[in-house]
């Protein structure tokens, strides 16, 4: 029986926060053993925004680590730089020639960050549709990703179906899989608005490299609210339900489970243990980490995953081309 393909990345701008890797990084480890899992970090997508060139390139490499750190295994899954394999920025416009202005205006990303700018990047406009070149080139089944994303897998679905209806059978329809648990992780200092890479505010965020110290004070500086009852009500208590996600996500238990536990018991003690279970969690990733980045390993790993990607990125292409009347050499 052939496993379904997966295929999901996330952008090399700033350090890994525990929103990228519940929402979806964990999702990537859990997925490998059952699936046909290929992983990218998306270099193209991070320029939408200026980035300092040498920077990005250590950031790329971070990134690439940490999947490995994480668990990731390079010999169950493939995985590659976004900007290696340049068949994402060919399929990428073929597909903007099939999309429309109306369709990309609407995404609430775009129109997030573009708010209160007279003249976005047009990268920033165009995005989801290289994501969903991204997606479509590995005839993908499901993407794991946050769930802020799920209106860039259905304008993926849109382009697919328009595609196929105008050309004929081309494209898989891929399947946004999320998690229950975790879905959403938000700010510490503003439980109403999700974790940030760019937040200003440090404490706003747990990054997967943060030292125990730092985990300690952001923590125990979370928002949460007055009454010092322990209790899962995402609306009315936002931010010791997102503690109470991380917890359950970083210990297994469920969230009706930790909630007896702590009955009786105040905000204190519950944030004290959540630091040693984040610290705990955290501390064999870090290690792993500092030993691949500096490994020659990395650079190997990341060369086979270009080839193994290539591969696959070009038998789409070329059907892709034959539908569209391009010649194919």
């Amino acid at each position: 029986m052939t496993k379904p393909n997966v295929f999901s990345g996330v952008q090399p701008t700033g350090n890994i926060h525990l929103g990228n890797y519940i929402g979806a990084m964990k999702q990537f480890v859990d997925l490998q053993d059952e699936m046909n899992c290929t992983y990218c970090i998306v270099d193209m997508h991070s320029i939408t925004l200026p980035q300092d060139p040498k920077q990005l390139k250590e950031t790329t490499l971070d990134v690439a680590a940490l999947y490995m750190a994480v668990g990731i295994d390079p010999a169950k899954a493939t995985i590659f730089v976004q900007s290696t394999v340049p068949q994402h920025a060919e399929l990428s416009w073929i597909l903007t020639c099939h999309s429309y202005t109306g369709e990309l205006s609407r995404m609430t990303q775009f129109k997030d960050k573009s708010r209160g700018s007279e003249s976005a990047p047009t990268g920033l406009f165009t995005y989801p549709i290289l994501m969903a070149a991204d997606i479509l080139l590995y005839d993908t089944k499901y993407v794991p990703v946050g769930n802020d994303q799920k209106q860039h897998i259905e304008l993926t679905r849109d382009l697919a179906e328009r595609f196929n209806n105008r050309y004929g059978e081309t494209f898989v329809m891929p399947e946004y899989k999320g998690i229950t648990v975790g879905a959403r992780i938000m700010a510490l200092d503003d439980p109403t608005k999700k974790m940030s890479k760019s937040a200003e505010n440090i404490h706003s965020r747990i990054s997967l490299l943060d030292e125990p110290g730092k985990v300690k004070k952001s923590i125990m500086r979370a928002t949460t609210d007055s009454d010092s009852v322990i209790r899962f009500d995402p609306a009315g208590k936002p931010g010791i339900s997102n503690l109470l996600s991380i917890y359950s996500v970083f210990t297994g238990k469920k969230i009706d489970e930790i909630v007896a536990q702590y009955e009786g018991s105040g905000y204190g003690q519950f944030k004290k243990d959540l630091v040693e279970i984040v610290n705990n969690y955290l501390a064999p990733i870090q290690e792993k980490y500092y030993d691949i980045r500096q490994s020659d390993e990395l650079i190997r790993v990341l060369k086979e995953g270009t080839e193994k990607a290539s591969a696959v990125a070009e038998r789409t292409m070329k059907r892709v081309r034959e539908k569209v009347g391009f010649i194919n050499i």
